[in-house]
């Protein structure tokens, strides 16, 4: 850029994804904690954890107005506490005394005299106390109260300095009290229990002063799964059905022996189902033998011996190599049948007990970050309101940190997360969430006079949402902000003040202003693509006809997981599935986490286990599953297109057959810019150089020797069909496409790219230069160009992320040439135009969260839109009337087939279809 005019202090919001950190959660990541952390440390009332008694440090004066509050009249004694619970004589502490000046002790709750020859058991429990003063409790008015005052006060100062901080007063009577100068217990049943000075990092997970030991802060603590160590129980022990045992091949046969002689022990062999041993059996192999086990072995001369071993039982005997390991590798191996459990020391809570004894309006921190964003919000305009539990001092403490906290709730609650809980693990979020608690922080401060540039905000939007998001960020604008939005959704557009249009085409064939104005301007332009979208003059079309399917469905029963209400939903084999609702309705929780990770370990003998749930029908009609995840596809200029989707090994592997190429001996690898040999080693393979500039910032300049190509003279000397490997990376989709059109393996991944809008993308481009809409593109060209069998699941997770209308056209027709392979195809989406092209419908709610989890709707787009409960329907009603009638049902059926919840109904419509 030559110049820049006008520029206010701005804000970058990019498509960076939320910290997969295990100690991130929604509260740390928009600063709540770190507020919520000084609320407690400055507001926060402490208590003993092991009684729940209030811990107060009190002042000289504090304690004598106390002594002086009691029945005037009464008589008391000031005791100061030496002894608490210790065996022994203790005569050491009744020679103090007499040191001291004091004549009289409490021993045993007997107060006797210092010079007494008397003698204590040293083998039993002992409490002593010093006898500081006896007195009266004189009455207000009296003549010598004030004289008394002051004797009160100097026993007291005595008491506190001989009991180091901690003084009784027992009237007679009555009950004691406890007074101390320190944040003590002044329960004296249990062992003497204090806390220091409490400050902010006493509650922070992540700083050892705050986290839980057991667990250091994390909350949970690995421990082994026995469904993952043994997850197929129809085999038996020699078919391989223990799995980590699979690995010990130098031990086997000592771990074998020891096996065969506890079955022989419990009644079962080898060969046993793992499925048919009884609990005691199963009991017995995984925990543990109840006693000595017989173990034969055989020496090379042909003597057996018989020992006697003790069986540790499979879970202590990994559980016990975890722990005693130094090999990284076996430890590693081992956490593969280990999965997070909550820590039985802070039952997940993260934090020292004695932090979680702190209080505010009696809770916890921990209590605090478990309520949902609308709950907590509505607990902390409670401490601010005139009818506060707070005293007036903590209220003047946290009247501006209930500020701070207020704003930020306020604004996730804005953006439709008010189902979110504050202590959700940030790992856990889908996209859109994840970028909305990033907008949350950026934009909650609400600032003026500043430029927000924000990528893609509505990514992983419902309609809904997106809607409350237009109003949060004109609220931004009406501040004396400028928003300025990098945006495909077409509300998004419509609420717009002004509107720039880039083009014409992507890549080299755009970087033009196509149009600029008002929304209605650009309506009117005709060179822009948008505009004729937004004005109706282009339309994604829909399909003829929508499909019945193959007859049979993917019953999942009774998900269960997160905010799941136990439902059960089928998804129709052969068809485009569409799992919708707003945001935190649970559609990734049952498409990733149940559906997702059951058919990869069934298929695919995965470990990551499936959510809860209680089974999967219909796994027999499916042969494969591909997952596409919202990942990015790389995160080094090294990484490319070409590289990620296989393509480059092909090309590497026909310049090594170039004549030229195999007279110099020359391999694939010759051809790679990862490793020594062919690439430049100038550059180390990069194409350029940085130079570091300290203060400044670092200049990237071309490699002086191989000026960008990135390989050396040698390579670039063979050339395919006259060009060089550096000129093939420099080709785009398109014309690589021309350029490999004779050679099917490269041809089927480049029509794939081609296919999904990638045609501009150059084959070499870093994927760090690659948007979010294309890097997605990329991961589905690459799992596409893969063969399919026609009994394949594709998964994909909001394909159209950073997708414009035309992109989302050639999507839709990829997705819809798979289906009509007789492959199902099932997509977590929010945007209209997949929806309305979708064979089937399941959507999820009706709100997020503990109020989400219900299946609303399934069926075609056309019974979604009838059913007035669904948020997606309203919208989707709209969308369809723009398309007249909407799509008829493929082989005679009507539009609203019945809930495929009962997958015996599809397969009448496929039997009434073939008559």
């Amino acid at each position: 850029v030559d110049y820049i005019d006008g520029l206010s202090p701005a804000i970058s919001i990019d498509q960076k994804g939320v910290s997969k950190n295990p100690r991130s959660t929604v509260a740390t990541v928009t600063e709540i904690y770190d507020y919520l952390r000084l609320l407690f440390a400055r507001a926060g009332v402490p208590h003993c954890p092991r009684c729940g008694q209030v811990i107060r440090r009190q002042t000289v004066q504090q304690i004598v107005d106390a002594i002086l509050s009691a029945e005037a009249g009464a008589r008391a004694m000031l005791l100061a506490p030496l002894v608490r619970h210790r065996r022994g004589e203790h005569q050491q502490v009744f020679e103090g005394v007499r040191r001291a000046g004091f004549v009289r002790v409490r021993v045993d709750g007997v107060v006797r005299d210092v010079g007494e020859e008397f003698a204590l058991d040293r083998y039993q429990w002992h409490d002593i106390d010093a006898v500081v003063d006896r007195l009266v409790v004189p009455a207000p008015d009296a003549e010598d109260a004030e004289a008394t005052r002051q004797r009160i006060s100097d026993s007291v100062e005595q008491a506190l300095r001989l009991g180091e901080g901690v003084l009784l007063f027992a009237p007679e009577g009555r009950p004691e009290e406890t007074f101390s100068e320190h944040f003590a217990c002044p329960n004296q049943e249990h062992p003497p229990y204090s806390v220091g000075e409490i400050e902010p990092r006493n509650f922070s997970f992540n700083s050892p002063h705050g986290a839980c030991a057991a667990c250091t802060g994390l909350g949970v603590r690995m421990e082994l799964d026995p469904e993952l160590v043994a997850p197929n129980r129809r085999l038996s022990i020699s078919e391989g059905a223990i799995l980590p045992y699979q690995r010990m091949s130098t031990n086997l046969s000592w771990y074998r022996r020891r096996l065969e002689a506890l079955g022989l022990a419990c009644g079962f062999d080898l060969d046993t189902p793992l499925e048919r041993l009884d609990a005691e059996q199963w009991s017995a192999l995984m925990d543990g033998a109840p006693g000595p086990i017989r173990v034969s072995y055989r020496s090379r001369r042909g003597r057996t011996r018989e020992y006697e071993v003790g069986w540790e039982g499979v879970l202590p005997s990994l559980e016990r190599r975890y722990r005693e390991t130094d090999s990284d590798w076996v430890r590693a191996d081992i956490e593969r049948y280990m999965v997070a459990a909550p820590c039985p020391d802070c039952g997940g809570a993260r934090l020292k007990p004695e932090m979680l004894a702190v209080r505010v309006d009696g809770r916890s921190i921990a209590e605090a970050v478990r309520d949902p964003v609308g709950e907590a919000l509505a607990w902390v305009e409670r401490l601010r309101g005139e009818d506060s539990p707070l005293a007036e001092r903590e209220r003047q403490i946290a009247r501006q940190i209930l500020q701070e906290i207020a704003n930020r709730l306020a604004f996730l609650r804005d953006v439709g997360l008010a189902y979110l809980t504050l202590d959700r693990a940030s790992a856990t979020l889908s996209g859109g969430e994840g970028q909305r608690i990033r907008l949350a922080t950026q934009i909650g401060s609400a600032l003026m006079g500043v430029l927000y540039v924000c990528d893609e905000p509505s990514v992983g939007l419902h309609a809904v949402d997106n809607e409350r998001l237009i109003r949060t960020l004109s609220r931004l604008r009406d501040l004396g902000n400028t928003v300025l939005v990098v945006e495909h959704d077409e509300a998004m557009m419509r609420a717009a003040d002004h509107l720039i249009d880039l083009g014409p085409g992507a890549g080299e064939h755009g970087g033009e202003i196509v149009a600029t104005g008002t929304p209605e301007q650009v309506l009117r332009n005709p060179a822009s693509i948008t505009g004729q979208y937004l004005a109706g003059k282009r339309r994604i079309p829909m399909p003829a006809a929508r499909r019945a399917g193959s007859g049979a469905s993917l019953v999942v029963r009774g998900a269960a997981e997160h905010n799941l209400k136990a439902i059960d939903v089928a998804f129709p084999l052969g068809t485009l599935i569409c799992v919708t609702g707003v945001s935190g309705s649970g559609k990734s929780t049952l498409v990733n986490e149940i559906l997702a990770k059951r058919l990869a370990h069934d298929l695919h003998r995965a470990r990551e286990r499936p959510g809860a749930h209680d089974g999967v029908e219909g796994l027999e009609h499916v042969d494969k599953a591909v997952v596409i995840d919202q990942s990015p596809i790389g995160r080094t200029p090294r990484s490319n297109p070409a590289t990620y989707t296989g393509l480059f090994t092909v090309v590497r592997e026909l310049f090594a057959t170039v004549p030229e190429a195999r007279a110099r001996g020359y391999k694939p690898g010759r051809f790679s810019f990862n490793v020594k040999g062919g690439r430049c080693e100038a550059c180390k393979g990069d194409g350029y150089n940085q130079i570091e500039m300290q203060f400044l910032p670092d200049v990237t300049v071309p490699c002086e020797v191989c000026r960008g190509d990135r390989y050396n003279r040698e390579a670039l000397e063979i050339r395919f069909r006259g060009e060089t490997i550096a000129g093939a990376l420099r080709m785009t989709v398109t014309e690589a496409l021309a350029f490999f059109e004779a050679f099917p393996r490269a041809r089927r991944k480049l029509e794939t790219l081609q296919a999904v809008g990638l045609g501009y993308v150059r084959l070499g481009q870093p994927a760090t230069t690659l948007s979010g809409g294309e890097a997605q593109r990329v991961k589905l060209a690459t799992e596409l160009s893969r063969r399919a069998t026609g009994r394949t699941v594709y998964i994909l997770d909001e394909p159209t992320t950073g997708l414009s209308f035309a992109d989302v056209e050639a999507l839709l027709s990829v997705l819809q040439a798979l289906a009509d392979q007789g492959n199902t195809v099932i997509v977590i989406e929010h945007q209209l135009d997949v929806i309305k092209n979708a064979d089937w419908v399941i959507d999820l709610g009706p709100e997020g969260g503990a109020r989400g989890g219900e299946l609303i709707a399934e069926g075609t787009p056309e019974r979604v839109a009838a059913v007035r409960r669904s948020a997606t329907g309203r919208f989707l009603r709209d969308a369809l009337a723009q398309h007249g009638a909407g799509a008829r049902r493929r082989g005679g059926s009507s539009g609203n087939g019945a809930s495929p919840s009962r997958p015996a109904r599809p397969r009448r419509r496929a039997r009434a279809a073939k008559a």
